[in-house]
């Protein structure tokens, strides 16, 4: 395997997953301002390994396994934490089926590989945008500094939910003649 910047970051955010749920749940004031920001740290990296990728052509068969599971397993752990935390059906309900809508989609791509068909269920602009509402609306759930914080990352978290069934509509649409085919 050949260790380059992206391979780097997106380790990073792995060993970053322990930390953040361990910071979380540290006995101290500041605990949930700096399990957001570990939170927003992981963020950046993700956003910021796949623009070097892109940017230098430093692209690895590691990388493109490890990224999508280091991503989806730091989203996953934020929002059990979220569920624990808030213990409401408002956050419980949009946060399983995030949940659920990861492993659809990720064993969608994976049949639809097998196939040979990879390209109709792959990352789309609706999906990115998905990310990035989910992404800002942990990251304020998890500090839930004050009122307005909770009320603006709620707001991004229904709508992030919004965008997680309509994407996976939109996925299961795109595989839909080889979901269908006998």
């Amino acid at each position: 395997m050949k260790w380059n910047i992206p391979n780097i970051l997106t380790s990073f955010r792995i060993v970053l997953i322990p930390v953040f749920l361990i910071v979380f749940y540290l006995p101290i004031d500041e605990a949930r301002f700096w399990s957001a920001f570990i939170f927003l740290l992981a963020a950046v990296t993700d956003a910021l390994d796949g623009f070097i990728a892109r940017q230098f052509n430093q692209y690895t068969e590691f990388g493109e396994f490890l990224d999508p599971v280091a991503d989806k397993a730091m989203v996953v752990a934020a929002l059990v934490v979220v569920v624990e935390d808030f213990n409401a059906w408002y956050i419980t309900i949009p946060a399983l089926t995030m949940i659920c809508r990861e492993l659809i989609v990720s064993a969608l791509r994976e049949w639809m590989a097998q196939r040979g068909s990879r390209s109709k269920v792959a990352v789309s602009n609706l999906g990115k945008l998905k990310t990035i509402a989910q992404m800002v609306a942990l990251i304020g759930l998890l500090w839930n500094a004050n009122v307005y914080v909770f009320v603006l990352a709620l707001v991004l978290f229904i709508l992030s939910f919004v965008l997680t069934l309509w994407s996976m509509w939109e996925y299961l649409r795109a595989a839909g003649s080889e979901l269908t085919r006998n």
